[in-house]
């Protein structure tokens, strides 16, 4: 993913850490010659986790302002196989879509299954009714990480003007 990041001169917007798949993420995107972005809680900066061999970093007062100043600097978000800090982040910025908050297309790198118990989820959802199948639309899903930036760059994201329908309360 960095590496086509850094073909298509997209820029990599992401959480600063030099540790983790996040990490190898922007090293990838760095050796092939790309621009990567990072923002970081102080908190840890301080706990030398911050990665300082990037294009630009941010050190900001806390999660809330990270994800802030993360979802101003990005035009598309995408969710590589994470834990709670990636599921909380891109449902986020999903449900910012959902209300109309934001038109930036959302998904989900899904490599060997990582996120099919939460696709599942959204279909369910839609079943029983807690999300419309126009939302359902909103979560892409790719296993292969070039047709998620083709999909990326090229679905338009509806606006969504009406999220309730006060009359069926």
């Amino acid at each position: 993913m960095g590496r086509l990041l850094a073909e298509r001169g997209l820029e990599l917007v992401y959480g600063g850490s030099k540790l983790g798949l996040m990490g190898i993420l922007a090293d990838a995107c760095l050796e092939a010659g790309g621009r990567v972005v990072g923002v970081i809680p102080r908190a840890l900066v301080e706990k030398e986790i911050a990665h300082t061999g990037i294009s630009e970093l941010h050190s900001v007062d806390s999660m809330h302002a990270r994800k802030a100043l993360m979802a101003d600097k990005a035009d598309a978000f995408i969710a590589m196989p994470g834990g709670y800090g990636t599921w909380e982040e891109f449902c986020e910025v999903l449900t910012w879509s959902q209300l109309g908050l934001q038109r930036k297309p959302c998904g989900v790198l899904n490599v060997n299954g990582y996120y099919e118990p939460m696709l599942a989820m959204a279909d369910r959802a839609v079943a029983e009714g807690f999300l419309k199948s126009e939302h359902r639309t909103l979560l892409l899903a790719e296993t292969d990480p070039e047709e998620l930036l083709k999909r990326l760059e090229r679905v338009p994201v509806p606006a969504l003007e009406k999220w309730i329908d006060r009359r069926n309360r």
